[in-house]
């Protein structure tokens, strides 16, 4: 994976939009983020210490949140016997004049203080003072409101990073709805465009390059060399040419390709039959070749299961699957569940890179 290693076995939790669900959901995942499920790690919350304290009385968290000025300070203090289920340290990385936004509105507030949050991961994580980032949602019209004009959050850390091939992936832990005891894992050719700007952006580089990308996560996953499917652009996988060429021309040879170098890779095919084989254990990777075609498949085998997990960096990244939920944020009832996972897969990350 080739991810910088951290002098402290830190996690950054970003607090992103906090008129989002992304306060409540670190705060409800808290307490189980010391449980024997993970393995051990010292989580610090990247945002408001003030936001947090809300967040957490509002979802009945009994912890309270520790204000620190700085990582050197955090490193200074002997993490297990200051913090835990009960006690949540916070690195203030907004301002206080940030603090009045409208909760489960978009805003400037909001995308401001996403931002902040996400760079003050980004450096830490750069200068190998957290061993991962594992981000809360942020807004993407809020972000943009605040003068930062970016898609969404894999964008920003591959700039940031100064990596130019690099993938969006979601992963779905083992459980209910997936045959495979050691998870799915689905990597997507295009992330978030205007439909009209994929068939451009699939070229057999592109494909190949995903392939690879998901073959060295899936690996760690599992364990040992995983198999692959490859999904069609078009439906029917092109029917030959028929419903278009893209099969043929563009992501045929780059499967070839792969397969040529030694990787379990087989496609493409129609990605409704493939979703299904993958479902039910054939495969321990998907290729998809846009979002949706990705997205809506592993959501429907488990939603808050999901851990999206941005591939080629040189440090780690997790997050949720969801987005800031404008429609139950600050009512008490967001689902920590993909927080807790989020967390649990940048552990393993973490620990497999030594």
């Amino acid at each position: 994976m080739n991810q910088k290693k951290s002098a402290a076995p830190l996690l950054a939790l970003t607090m992103g939009d906090p008129a989002g669900v992304g306060p409540e959901i670190i705060a409800g995942a808290w307490p189980g983020l010391f449980e024997r499920r993970i393995p051990r790690s010292y989580p610090v919350v990247f945002g408001h210490p003030e936001i947090l304290r809300r967040a957490a009385r509002l979802c009945n968290i009994d912890a309270a949140v520790v204000q620190i000025d700085s990582i050197d300070e955090l490193k200074r203090i002997d993490y297990r016997r200051h913090f835990g289920p009960k006690k949540i340290p916070c690195l203030k990385t907004v301002p206080d004049a940030l603090l009045d936004f409208a909760p489960a509105e978009i805003s400037r507030a909001g995308g401001e203080a996403a931002w902040l949050s996400l760079n003050r991961g980004i450096d830490a994580a750069l200068s190998g003072d957290v061993a991962a980032i594992v981000t809360a949602p942020l807004n993407k019209k809020s972000l943009n409101l605040a003068g930062h004009h970016y898609p969404g959050h894999t964008e920003i850390l591959a700039e940031r990073c100064g990596v130019d091939n690099f993938g969006m992936m979601l992963f779905l832990g083992p459980g209910e709805n997936l045959a495979s005891r050691t998870g799915l894992s689905v990597v997507h050719v295009t992330l978030h465009t205007a439909m009209k700007n994929v068939f451009a952006q699939i070229t057999r580089k592109s494909v190949l390059e995903k392939i690879h990308l998901l073959r060295d996560f899936a690996r760690i996953m599992k364990g040992s060399e995983p198999t692959i499917g490859v999904c069609a652009l078009n439906c029917h996988n092109g029917e030959n040419g028929l419903f278009g060429d893209e099969e043929i021309r563009k992501i045929a040879p780059a499967v070839k390709r792969a397969a040529a170098e030694g990787l379990a890779v087989a496609g493409p095919f129609p990605s409704d039959t493939l979703m299904k084989a993958a479902q039910e254990g054939a495969y321990d990777g998907i290729v998809a070749m846009i979002h949706d075609q990705g997205h809506i498949a592993v959501k429907l085998m488990g939603m808050f299961r999901a851990v999206n997990v941005t591939l080629g960096l040189p440090i780690i990244r997790t997050s949720v699957a969801h987005g800031t939920a404008f429609d139950r944020a600050w009512k008490g009832t967001a689902t920590a569940a993909g927080m807790f996972e989020a967390v649990r897969v940048a552990v393993k990350m973490v620990r497999a890179n030594g």
